[in-house]
């Protein structure tokens, strides 16, 4: 894979007139990925296969691709200034906020409060698919632990791991059960008390924000922190399952539907994407300058790559379409999808490639 150094002006002049004193306190060189080809065998994606049970955090610019267990965590509480929390969609996880602000309250399971249902309803026990924070289905936290209500937590489901038929995926195994969970602002950081849904007992435990990333991860499995996501700055495409928005055949809301083959982008890191109608011709011909003479608009919304690439029924990969990715630090990337399976016609092989513009 080729890389492409960039140096700044700055730095260009420093190492023109440095001596051996003055050189050692120059930054590091970066490189910066000219571009290749992601899920080859040199440089794979490891999703999992048709089970998916991995989440894939690929960083265009370095080259790197981090796979991490979906099922590795629940919760990840935001590292920015806002105090917010999210669920992982990527296990068909749902919530919703009870009346009561009472922990050791005995609740009940509620079949409403899932993915897949339907009912527009259930659009409300989900994070908006777009990402933006002001959309979590924990909603705006309370200041103080009297004021924090307690929520009704369907854990999802959890990864499967029956090979399904070639073409098919199995993405969605037996109920991961519930929890009721109760989060609000302490300080600096967040306050979560939890506990299974019949019994009065609970655990508290206080989660800090993390500099540099997006979030802290919580698993209720281990009762602890967990390391999900690379550092806000080290990631750009998140290849994952995904709890989406689906509407009918008419366009209208169906609420929360579960999608395999999923791409979210990096939006919380300014990320941002667009799409190009084109072939492959048209993708070999775009350049920075086509980008920047036609009516391009890019997306922070985290679908703009989406399930955009391409479809299930029939399955295939859309070779009318590329993308176009600025990362945080303004690379651009045209990004072009090759195929969704492996050479014995199995789902969970995404292979891509890609160019610095």
């Amino acid at each position: 894979m080729k890389k492409i150094i960039i140096l700044s002006f700055a730095m260009l002049s420093l190492v023109a007139c440095s001596d051996d004193d003055t050189a050692s306190n120059i930054a590091p060189i970066q490189t910066i990925s000219e571009g290749g080809l992601f899920g080859t065998t040199d440089n794979p994606l490891n999703l999992g296969g048709p089970n998916q049970q991995n989440q894939v955090y690929v960083n265009l610019s370095e080259a790197a691709a981090m796979p991490v267990a979906r099922e590795s965590w629940d919760l990840g509480f935001y590292s920015g200034n806002d105090f917010r929390v999210v669920i992982n969609g990527s296990l068909l996880m749902a919530v919703k906020q009870l009346e009561t602000t009472d922990i050791t309250v005995r609740q009940h399971e509620d079949a409403s409060v899932a993915v897949g249902t339907f009912q527009v309803e259930n659009l409300a026990y989900i994070d908006n698919p777009d990402g933006s924070l002001s959309g979590t289905a924990f909603g705006t936290l309370a200041t103080s632990e009297e004021a924090a209500k307690v929520y009704l937590v369907n854990l999802g489901n959890q990864v499967p791991d029956t090979t399904p038929a070639a073409g098919s995926v199995n993405t969605a195994g037996d109920a991961r059960g519930w929890k009721k969970v109760k989060i609000w602002q302490d300080d600096e950081g967040y306050k979560m008390q939890y506990s299974d849904l019949d019994t009065s007992e609970y655990t508290e435990v206080a989660i800090a924000k993390t500099a540099g990333y997006n979030h802290t991860f919580f698993s209720f499995t281990t009762g602890s922190v967990v390391n999900v996501e690379p550092e806000a700055a080290k990631w750009d495409m998140n290849l994952t399952t995904f709890t989406n928005e689906v509407f009918d055949n008419s366009g209208v809301s169906a609420g929360a539907y579960f999608y395999s083959d999923f791409i979210v982008t990096n939006t919380k890191a300014g990320v941002t994407a667009l799409m190009v109608e084109g072939d492959v011709a048209a993708y070999e011909g775009f350049t920075i300058e086509t980008l920047n003479t036609g009516d391009y608009a890019f997306s922070d919304d985290q679908r703009a790559i989406g399930a955009n690439w391409r479809n299930v029924i029939p399955l295939e990969v859309y070779n009318n379409v590329f993308f176009v990715l600025k990362d945080g630090a303004g690379n651009m990337y045209k990004i072009k999808f090759i195929s969704m399976l492996n050479t014995d016609g199995e789902r969970g092989f995404p292979l891509f490639q890609y160019e610095l513009l």
